[in-house]
């Protein structure tokens, strides 16, 4: 195998005190942020719903999910539009909040290595954190947060 077959097409999502590291492929697109619709309070990190392509998604605060404050939309906020690989979200998509633009990145295990630190909640939707240069991004647990906002929306 060549150094290109081992690489991964990825982005870092900008959190308030974080970023993601997220594949490319389950990114359907970044779209600027609309405040959702929906909104009720004690809902928390579920920030409430966006009209996109003709559906009514989920958008989320990760940092909620990480039992941290809640971020306040600034004019570089983004709404990042994931796909649901569980089947569980309804839509089939859901937002996250980003406090700025996704940045491209490639990584491969030369550039990634596992980080012991961790820094949220216990329940949070983390697997890990990784070293990748001079950055330390979260990896997300998609499953288990498709699970979680897929109660919070279920009628």
């Amino acid at each position: 195998m060549s150094a290109g077959d081992k690489e991964l097409y990825s982005l870092l999502v900008p959190l308030v005190d974080e970023r993601l590291l997220i594949p490319r492929a389950s990114v359907a697109e970044v779209i600027r942020y609309e405040s959702p619709k929906d909104q009720t309070e004690g809902k928390g990190w579920l920030l409430g719903t966006i009209m996109w392509n003709s559906r009514d998604l989920p958008v989320i605060a990760f940092e909620g999910t990480m039992g941290r404050d809640l971020p306040i939309p600034i004019g570089r906020t983004r709404i990042v539009i994931l796909y649901s690989t569980t089947g569980k979200i309804r839509e089939g998509f859901f937002g996250i909040l980003t406090q700025g633009f996704p940045q491209l990145v490639r990584v491969n295990e030369e550039v990634l290595k596992l980080d012991s630190t961790d820094g949220w909640a216990n329940n949070a939707p983390v697997l890990c954190r990784v070293k990748m240069i001079n950055e330390y991004p979260l990896i997300p647990n998609f499953e288990m947060l498709e699970h979680i906002i897929a109660q919070r929306v279920s009628p």
